[in-house]
């Protein structure tokens, strides 16, 4: 047996150097997946989804801002009760004439939400003008 460097051979594995380049090559390709999602998700606000453009989605939005100009539901904005007379009457008197304005060309369904929408708000009116204000 001879010592000679020239006997001694170092072998390398080349397999892992294929290995690792490959895994480097999938994490980047990740990497940049991920990163075109989130600038996409960045991009776009998360959005909730809305409701159908209906009659009855009409009627209770315009009944909604009613109740709060009633006092029967707090403020978004000032996140308290508040009344507001010559608002909610003019809510109301905004669904009288879409009533009327629709006559006819209602499904019983829209007519009857409509009817008894309106039957309310205007007892609650009634009852606001003789009850005292809501506490602050």
């Amino acid at each position: 047996m001879s010592n000679s460097p020239e006997e001694k051979k170092i072998i390398v594995d080349e397999d892992w150097k294929s290995q690792v380049e490959a895994e480097k090559e999938a994490a980047l390709k990740a990497q940049k997946s991920g990163q075109a999602q989130s600038s996409e998700e960045a991009a776009a606000p998360a959005e909730v989804p809305l409701p159908p453009a209906s009659l009855e989605v009409l009627i209770a939005s315009l009944a909604a801002r009613a109740m709060v100009a009633l006092g029967l539901l707090p403020s978004p904005v000032a996140n308290r009760l508040e009344r507001l007379p010559n608002q909610a009457k003019h809510l109301i008197d905004m669904l009288a004439m879409l009533e009327e304005k629709t006559n006819g060309n209602r499904t019983e369904q829209e007519s009857a939400a409509l009817e008894d929408t309106l039957h309310r708000l205007r007892m609650a009116y009634v009852t606001m003008g003789q009850s005292p204000a809501p506490p602050e």
